[in-house]
């Protein structure tokens, strides 16, 4: 029998449960966690239509499938706002050599780091960086995301920038999530060309022609010494917004170089890293509505500083979590863990770390009208977890996979 509609019964807890018109949660208010117990979910065409106390469950079900989670708790799938995740290859090796000392920059200086991943991008075909990074998505999915944003920057050609973005663009058209595309053609300098010719490509060709082809939703640029200063960085947003393209940064990883004055002052979607900050920065960023993505991961594998997550909550400022998987410096996609390791040296609460990768992500990523939150005419994205005493269960158990079901458009995800 077909069912026109599936209503989730006797849910343990739903929640993040908002009001659509909630774009996100501000700084002072991410310890708040909306949540219903006893509940239902009843969901029509892949998207939420109403929930709410058991007590208040329709009375009248037509044609409707029902699911029975007892004991579950049911949170909105996560939101990914910040990944590297369509590449060939990996790094292991680097990893070792900063077990024995190396730092980051003297791997690249070696011709490792972004570089090397450049060369295995050149050297594989469309088609086989599709299937490996179409696995690595699904990975991605069945660990809780809902919703991913896929940065390219691996290329640092025109040819190899557009092989990143097809893919992108096919996992767009192949898989249910919502994806959005980035081109962070301002990654690292290529050595065959000058800065100048490089930044030069960028802004004349690589900008304007991925644009018309409709493969960028986002302009990025990894702002910071020895890669891209604060006035080519600017160069860049600038183009991107002449051809009304919304911008992102990398920004405040190892130096401030004073790119978070300037993305805000440009209005951007979001500043990203944000590992060292200074008084300035927090007070540009209280007056702004970008929103900072922090990324554990990458301090947990760098063994670099962790962003300053209570300094933001105490000036009032939101944030989102992501995971950065990428083959270098976070070569990790299970937002499962990113929350609690955030929970962990970020110090912050479970509620929390929820609202930061889910509302606050989706808002990163310019998906919070669809994703993010348990509303009435979002899109039914969720995950069903197995059995667990509380929600703190979820960065309790930080090496457990927990998770039941995740129902993507209110299908069970099965790959």
């Amino acid at each position: 029998m077909s069912f026109n509609s599936t209503i989730y019964i006797n849910i343990k807890q739903l929640l993040q449960t908002r009001d659509a018109e909630e774009f996100y949660v501000p700084g002072n208010k991410m310890d708040e966690l909306p949540k219903i117990h006893n509940a239902f979910l009843l969901v029509e065409n892949g998207i939420i239509i109403d929930f709410g106390n058991m007590e208040n469950i329709p009375k009248k079900l037509e044609n409707t499938e029902v699911v029975d989670l007892s004991n579950s708790f049911v949170i909105p799938t996560w939101c990914d706002a910040h990944t590297h995740s369509v590449f060939a290859g990996n790094r292991s090796n680097e990893y070792l050599m900063r077990l024995q000392g190396l730092t980051y920059k003297q791997i690249a200086d070696g011709g490792g780091g972004i570089l090397k991943t450049t060369q295995e991008i050149k050297n594989i075909s469309e088609e086989e960086l599709y299937s490996i990074s179409l696995k690595r998505i699904i990975k991605m999915i069945q660990n809780g995301s809902g919703g991913i944003e896929i940065k390219s920057g691996y290329g640092l050609t025109y040819e190899s920038e557009l092989k990143i973005l097809s893919v992108i663009k096919k996992l767009k058209n192949n898989l249910p999530i919502e994806i959005k595309s980035t081109f962070l053609g301002a990654h690292a300098y290529p050595k065959e060309l000058t800065k100048k010719e490089y930044l030069n490509l960028i802004l004349n060709k690589m900008i304007p022609d991925f644009t018309n082809k409709k493969l960028v939703d986002y302009v990025d640029v990894f702002c910071e010494k020895g890669y891209f200063g604060v006035s080519d960085s600017e160069k860049i947003i600038k183009k991107a917004k002449q051809l009304k393209v919304p911008a992102k940064i990398h920004v405040n990883q190892f130096n401030n170089i004073g790119g978070i004055q300037m993305a805000i002052n440009h209005d951007l979607v979001s500043v990203d890293h944000l590992e060292i900050l200074d008084d300035n920065d927090i007070y540009a960023l209280k007056n702004s509505k970008t929103m900072p993505v922090l990324l554990p991961g990458c301090s947990f594998f760098l063994d670099i500083p962790y962003a300053p997550a209570k300094k933001l909550i105490k000036n009032n400022i939101p944030f989102a979590l992501a995971s950065d998987f990428n083959p270098g410096s976070s070569p990790n996609g299970n937002m499962n863990f990113i929350v609690s390791l955030a929970c962990n040296k970020l110090k912050i609460s479970t509620e929390q770390a929820i609202n930061a990768a889910t509302l606050n992500s989706a808002y990163a990523m310019g998906i919070n009208e669809k994703c993010g939150s348990i509303s009435k005419g979002k899109l039914a994205n969720f995950i069903i977890f197995k059995e667990m005493d509380s929600i703190n269960d979820l960065v309790y158990y930080y090496n457990d996979n927990l998770i039941k079901n995740v129902i993507i458009k209110g299908q069970v995800f099965n790959s």
